[in-house]
């Protein structure tokens, strides 16, 4: 029953569009033929056509969906699925992932994890390029580092990346941004697990029941993907025992003593912390007529791992994943001028699908409070709560 459905499905998912190259009857006919044949009716024509491609386009939705659900059977095949000439439309594809979603309710497609994962880089790529405003260092360490460690054909450890700025200027946003990309379920997926140390880990008098339950969500997860991503936001504000545990999970190791290919899994600090040191450097820089796409890691690569070290204030700094050396990089996100907040207003606009005027851009970046003082040159909340104050705005 639920096959005959599916193919009905297909029948209505079927383009009113005829592929190129496709032959209009078995048997060839002369062009004399031809013309005495009366012409069909136009929709009668259109059926006839949809009918003759029914047979092998809806074997190419079979091999997407199979495979979709089911890739061991999918790399299993020898024969390929036959050519049609022309792409997949979108709309088809994007009904084929409603169907496959609805199909997967009943049924666990994927045990392994890995069927939903998508890893495009060209659209992570896209979205740092469009959509970010201002992070020049932390779209490009994020691309090249997250992309050169999914693309290695062996890894020996996870890929530990810390971000580190103000609050607004787009770490989570980053971090989300490379979720969607990388999963076709974005922060949905079951690869993905998300922690916030003031929401998941309030109370420090339980955090042995916060250890044994993150362990458990971290061996659980990656004992059914292949490629896990954990971003822990807050980092800063971590108890030391849950530091403390993740160290194995970043530590290197060996294929010998995992027993198979180890699993890929990407880990995500998000913190406030060197805040203030990259913001000080980078006024600096341009108080000395730096430009702000001057600046590289050299001029703050070596501050920010200082200021990390001698926080008081945080035990992530004097945690072992530093002495250790598990972090493989530290991002810095630049504190964001004027003209940075101005775009995310105009994202936050179109994002609302409202319509905006120049005017109302500059209004509703100038209710933001800009630092230092003298220079009002940083906004201090980056661009947080920036959709709040468009209501204020409208008509």
């Amino acid at each position: 029953m639920f096959f005959g459905a599916f193919w009905l499905l297909l029948l209505l998912l079927l383009p009113p569009l005829r592929p190129p190259g496709a032959q209009g009857h078995r048997g060839a006919k002369s062009p004399e033929q031809e013309a005495d044949e009366p012409t069909p009716w136009p929709s009668i024509q259109r059926l006839r056509e949809q009918l003759r491609t029914a047979g092998t386009l809806s074997k190419r939705y079979w091999a997407l969906f199979s495979c979709t659900l089911w890739p061991d059977h999918c790399e299993d095949q020898e024969t390929p699925v036959p050519p049609l000439g022309w792409s997949l439309p979108l709309w088809g594809r994007r009904s084929l992932d409603v169907l496959t979603s609805w199909f997967c309710r009943f049924q666990d497609c994927c045990s392994a994890g890995n069927c939903r994962i998508s890893n495009n880089f060209t659209g992570l790529e896209s979205d740092l390029r469009v959509r970010l405003h201002g992070q020049h260092l932390a779209s490009k360490l994020v691309l090249e580092a997250v992309k050169g460690y999914l693309e290695m054909p062996h890894v020996g450890k996870a890929l530990a990346l810390s971000f580190h700025g103000w609050s607004g200027t787009g770490k989570n946003f980053v971090a989300r941004m490379l979720v969607d990309n990388l999963y076709r379920d974005g922060m949905r997926s079951d690869c993905v697990k998300m922690f916030i140390s003031t929401f998941h880990f309030p109370h420090p008098k339980y955090v042995d029941f916060y250890k044994e339950d993150l362990q458990k969500q971290m061996q659980e997860t990656q004992r059914r993907c292949q490629q896990s991503t954990f971003i822990f936001d807050e980092t800063e504000k971590l108890h030391p025992g849950l530091l403390e545990l993740l160290e194995p999970y970043l530590e290197p190791r060996s294929p010998e003593t995992h027993g198979a290919e180890l699993p890929r899994a990407i880990f995500l600090f998000l913190s406030n912390l060197g805040g203030s040191v990259i913001n000080e450097v980078v006024l600096g820089l341009l108080k000395a007529g730096w430009s702000r796409e001057e600046i590289t890691m050299q001029h703050l690569e070596m501050p920010l791992q200082a200021e990390i070290i001698k926080s008081a204030d945080s035990s992530f700094g004097s945690s072992r994943l530093l002495k250790k050396h598990l972090i493989d990089l530290f991002i810095p996100f630049l504190p964001l001028e004027y003209r940075h907040v101005r775009l995310c207003v105009r994202d936050a606009f179109l994002g609302q699908d409202l319509p905006y005027t120049e005017e109302a851009l500059d209004e509703i970046a100038k209710m933001m409070t800009y630092v230092p003082e003298e220079e009002q040159l940083f906004s201090s909340q980056g661009c947080k709560s920036i959709s709040q104050r468009i209501n204020l705005v409208l008509p």
